[in-house]
C-alpha cells in the first residue's frame, strides 16, 4: 500500500508513532523540499506533541545524511572523534567542546568536529574557531589532508547540509523546539568512529543514546548530561555535580554515572564558566587553550577531555583524567591560540 502524508499526519494527530516506512517516507519528502510549509510544520509539531521515538529520529538523521555532502576516504588506523552537544541548555558557558577538540588534536588524536554558529548560546563552535583564525570552509575532498596536517578539521554545517535550506523557513516561523534541535550531533558528514555527545536536557538522554545506536551501530560513544549544581544541566560534563548518561557500544546503550569529585574536579559554580558574548567567549577559550583560564573552566575542560581520552584510547578513566588535568594545566593546546 502506498504511503502518503495524509496518513502520516493522521497517525501523528492521533498520537501514534510512525512506522519505519512512514518515517523514512516523511523525512525523504521533507529533505527533498516536496512538503508544503503546512505539511512540514504539522509533521514536526505532531512528532513533538506525542514525543519523538528513537526510530523516528534515526530515520530523520538517515534522511539528512542521505542528502549531505559526505566526507570519504578518511584513515581508519586511529579513531576519529567528534566532541559535540545538542545545545539548548541556555547556560551561556564557554566553548568547552571546542576547547576539548583542540586539546585532543594537540595530544595527537584525530578530531573532525561538525558544528555551526551560535543559536541559543553566547558563541557557537564556528564563532569560536573563526575567532581563533581556524578555517571554516574546508571542502569534503580536503578534509583528509587537513586532518593529517593539523589533527583537527571543522565541518561547517551549512556547507555540508544544503538540503536543510528547505526546512529553515518553517523552523524559523515555528520558533519552538523540534526534533531538528536534537539532530545536529547525529549528522556529522565524516561519520566519526568515537563520539562524546552531550545532551542539554536529561529527559532526552535515552532518546539520543538509542538513536545513536540505531544510526551508527559501529560507533563508540558516551552520551552525557552534566549538572549545573541545581535543577538544570549542561550538554557537557561539569565540575558542579553528578553526571548521568549512557555508554553506546556495539549498537547497545548502557546507563552510566560519573562523579567529578572522584577525580578532584569538583566544588565550583556554574556562574564561573559563563561568558556574556562572543568577545568574552573568545577570550575564555584562548585562556583555556593556554592554561590560563579560571579553575572552573580548567576543571570542566579536563573532565570532558578525560572522558574523550578514555574513548580514544580505551585506558582507565582515572588515568585519562590525570592526563587531561596535566595537559590543561600545561596549556598543551596553545598552538591553536596562536602561541
Amino acid at each position: 500500500m502506498a504511503i502518503d502524508m495524509r496518513e502520516i499526519l493522521d497517525t501523528l494527530g492521533n498520537r501514534g508513532n510512525l512506522s519505519e516506512a512512514q518515517a523514512a517516507f516523511a523525512f525523504q519528502q521533507l529533505f527533498e523540499g516536496l512538503l508544503t510549509p503546512a505539511q512540514a510544520g504539522a509533521l514536526l509539531m505532531g512528532l513533538r506533541a506525542k514525543g519523538e521515538t528513537a526510530l523516528e529520529l534515526a530515520c530523520a538523521a538517515k534522511a539528512g545524511l542521505a542528502k549531505a555532502r559526505l566526507v570519504r576516504g578518511l584513515p581508519t588506523d586511529k579513531p576519529i572523534l567528534d566532541i559535540v552537544g545538542t545545545g539548548g541548555d541556555r547556560t551561556s558557558s564557554f566553548n568547552c567542546s571546542t576547547a576539548v577538540s583542540l586539546y585532543l588534536a594537540a595530544l595527537g588524536h584525530r578530531v573532525v568536529k561538525h558544528g555551526n554558529r551560535a543559536v541559543s548560546s553566547s558563541s557557537g563552535s564556528a564563532d569560536a574557531l573563526e575567532g581563533l583564525g581556524l578555517p571554516l570552509g574546508t571542502p569534503p575532498d580536503r578534509v583528509a589532508d587537513e586532518l593529517d596536517k593539523q589533527g583537527f578539521v571543522f565541518l561547517f554545517a551549512p556547507n555540508y547540509h544544503p538540503a536543510f535550506a528547505h526546512i529553515a523557513p518553517v523552523r524559523r516561523e515555528m520558533g519552538v523546539r523540534t526534533l531538528f534541535n536534537l539532530m545536529g550531533p547525529l549528522l556529522n558528514p565524516a561519520r566519526p568512529s568515537h563520539q562524546l555527545l552531550g545532551v542539554g536536557q536529561a529527559a532526552f538522554l535515552p532518546l539520543m543514546a538509542e538513536t545513536l545506536a540505531l544510526t551508527a551501530p559501529d560507533v563508540q560513544a558516551l552520551v552525557i548530561h552534566g549538572s549545573d549544581g541545581g535543577s538544570g544541566g549542561f550538554d557537557e560534563l561539569t565540575p558542579f555535580g553528578l553526571a548521568s548518561g549512557y555508554e553506546v557500544r556495539g549498537g547497545k546503550a548502557s546507563p552510566l554515572s560519573l562523579n567529578p569529585a572522584e577525580y578532584g574536579l569538583a566544588g565550583f559554580s556554574a556562574q564561573d564558566v559563563r561568558v556574556a558574548d562572543k568577545a568574552e567567549a573568545l577570550a575564555a577559550i584562548k585562556a583555556v587553550l593556554t592554561g590560563r583560564a579560571n579553575a572552573a573552566m580548567q576543571a570542566m575542560t579536563a573532565l570532558n577531555l578525560g572522558a574523550a581520552l578514555m574513548l580514544a584510547t580505551g585506558k582507565p578513566l582515572a588515568d585519562c583524567m590525570a592526563e587531561a588535568k596535566t595537559a590543561v594545566a600545561d596549556g598543551a593546546a596553545r598552538r591553536f591560540a596562536g602561541e
